[in-house]
């Protein structure tokens, strides 16, 4: 078990943590959530010494091994499946011992040893680790400084992933991941040994990977089973049961205080104001929940409708030399509605069709590219967080693409984008990277674009500036073409899915639950892709059946939902019984009233198995009725 005993961490003079406690079992799969800036990577640099805390303690069972991502990336010319054999120093050391060792007793301890930490099977494991990352068997065997920055964050994932340690910790790290590595760690996670704690702004990673939340906020930690979703209904419940108590609790003291303020000055009530003085003192105050406020996204829509096909490609290829193409064989078409997400592992081309289709890239092989009238495009990459001006604020960058307005009119602009007043004035090498990905959004849609096209637009955002932008994407009228590793994302702004694979671009004929079966079974690209790029439903069709389908399954899902806030409810009534049964006074001077309240706890319990068992029956036939596509 991991025990945090009243901690307190400040940075800067900035106190981040004030008297947090939390307790997490062994092997438990724990996301780290919270708000940018809230100090969810102070945390672990305590946990592993880099920092110290100004009070409390940590305790970790003794010579437990902890693991995190190095924060360099290797770029040496070693080979990366050596590097990621070196990671397990313990099977490094005794490697190296049996080439010397003589007495044949330490032979044989050695060998054992060896045995019982499946040195033997290393090799075959690091490789499997490499592959599920995004690296095939000749990759492995070129060396680390070969490979760009992101590649060789990977290279360093995948030894702390392969030195297993008993405690692993993990800061955001999807942030250098296509998909399909993404969901190749989801699965690695869940079936990790040992304990985990990973931070995370990828909402389906803490839904699928983890099994309880713990919640940095408000400078205090909070412990919750479940996934992340389980964790947001529980915190909702929570605030409103404040919302109420402290309605009640104001409601109680504003009467006390006005027969106080009505009666205290009278010497016929004198005494009953002095005692309800001491009542309202014992009463104490129920805080208000705090609410942070999350700045909104906007997207202008077009000015004008593009008549469709906006975009039309016919026969063509694309790619960086001449002669050498990257994609070939593009038959596709881009109506005026299209949300589409591109699917694929990094390298495949997807930023490369992505350049394509905004005209960044011609295309080749006597192929065409055909774009509508008056056509808008919109493009937005992470690299080109670096193209900010660092020397200008936002409202100077802003400012560049409205001559003449107004200071209120530009300030307003800039709000759009989601920038709060007081960071606008902030220069761009000060802003954090969500912010900066704020501004560079707002520029990129600036001129009410047609089509916007995201490439990993949320590396920097926290959860609910994730939600912000999924409602923007949902409000914008334009097309749109996504290139993202947040599948929450892309399941709740994209209609459709393209593959990006084997040197072409198809379409994928399945949903994100499909694929994700084929990337962790290993068989990409098999069975779902069509070569004709077409769709034989309409997007009208497609949208019908999607919602015909929801709709079929609605009262399913109604039932699993009554079910988890019945075992939730009956979770708490075992707490406050809990409570109740503690105070020995109870069984000394009322011993009936002990007894009926410990049957009361044994028929609560009695109800909540029964409640379980009856959402796991409700949850298995959902899941295999989502499964089989009916």
């Amino acid at each position: 078990m991991i025990t945090i005993s009243g901690l307190s961490a400040r940075i800067a003079g900035r106190l981040l943590i004030d008297d947090a406690s939390v307790a997490l079992p062994s092997g438990i799969k724990a996301g780290l959530v919270g708000k940018n800036g809230a100090g969810k990577s102070t945390l672990f640099r305590i946990i592993t010494g880099d920092y110290a805390s100004e009070m409390g303690s940590i305790s970790i069972p003794k010579n437990a091994r902890i693991g995190q991502v190095a924060q360099e990336a290797p770029g040496t010319e070693e080979p990366l499946i050596d590097i990621v054999l070196k990671a397990d120093k313990e099977r490094e050391a005794l490697m190296a011992e049996a080439e010397t060792a003589t007495d044949p007793n330490r032979i044989a301890d050695i060998q054992m040893r060896l045995s019982d930490i499946g040195a033997h099977s290393a090799e075959s494991r690091a490789a499997s680790i490499l592959a599920g990352l995004g690296f095939d068997q000749a990759a492995q065997q070129r060396p680390a400084s070969s490979f760009s920055g992101g590649w060789r964050m990977r290279v360093a994932l995948a030894a702390v992933l392969f030195s297993e340690p008993d405690l692993l910790l993990l800061d955001e790290p999807t942030n250098y991941l296509d998909l399909e590595g993404t969901l190749w760690l989801e699965d690695y996670i869940r079936r990790y040994p040992h304990t985990v704690i990973i931070i995370s702004h990828d909402r389906d990673l803490l839904n699928t990977a983890v099994n309880a939340i713990v919640h940095l906020d408000q400078q205090k930690l909070t412990f919750y089973r479940g996934s992340y979703d389980q964790f947001e209904r529980q915190r909702a419940e929570a605030n409103e049961l404040q919302t109420k108590a402290k309605a009640k609790n104001d409601a109680a003291r504003k009467h006390l205080q006005a027969f106080i303020d009505r009666f205290k000055a009278k010497a016929s009530k004198a005494r009953q104001a002095q005692s309800r003085v001491k009542a309202l003192e014992r009463m104490g105050t129920v805080s208000s929940v705090i609410e942070d406020h999350v700045q909104s996204f906007k997207f202008p829509d077009p000015e004008k409708e593009a008549a469709s096909p906006i975009i039309a490609i016919d026969e063509a290829a694309v790619g960086y030399t001449p002669g050498k193409h990257i994609l070939q064989d593009l038959t596709l078409r881009i109506d005026t509605d299209d949300r589409i997400a591109l699917l694929g592992s990094n390298g495949n081309g997807k930023s490369t069709f992505a350049k394509l289709i905004s005209g960044k890239l011609a295309p080749a092989n006597g192929g065409s590219l055909q774009v509508a009238p008056g056509l808008k495009i919109g493009f937005f990459a992470q690299h080109q967080l670096d193209d900010l001006i660092p020397d200008q604020n936002a409202v100077e960058h802003v400012r560049r693409r409205m001559p003449g307005a107004t200071e209120g009119k530009v300030r307003a602009r800039v709000a759009q984008m989601g920038l709060a007043t007081a960071k606008m004035d902030t220069v761009a090498r000060d802003l954090s990277g969500g912010e900066k990905a704020r501004l560079l959004m707002g520029l990129a849609a600036f001129d009410a674009p047609n089509l916007l096209i995201l490439d990993e637009p949320t590396n920097h955002l926290d959860i609910d500036s994730r939600n912000a932008l999924i409602q923007a994407l949902n409000e914008y009228s334009g097309a749109v073409i996504l290139i993202s590793h947040d599948r929450h994302l892309i399941e709740a702004t994209a209609d459709r899915l393209w593959l990006v694979n084997n040197g072409t671009v198809t379409n994928f004929d399945g949903d994100l639950e499909d694929y994700r079966n084929i990337v962790v079974s290993g068989s990409k690209g098999k069975g779902k892709a069509k070569g004709n790029g077409e769709d034989n439903r309409s997007k009208a069709e497609q949208r019908k059946a999607n919602a015909d389908k929801r709709a079929a399954f609605a009262p399913l899902k109604k039932k699993i939902n009554e079910m988890e806030a019945l075992t939730a409810k009956l979770n708490k009534q075992i707490q406050a019984l809990d409570k109740e049964l503690e105070d020995q006074d109870l069984y000394d001077k009322f011993p009936d009233k002990a007894a009926a309240k410990v049957r009361e706890r044994a028929d609560v319990v009695s109800k909540l198995a029964k409640a379980e068992e009856k959402w796991l029956e409700l949850s298995s036939e959902y899941e295999e009725a989502m499964g089989s596509g009916v």
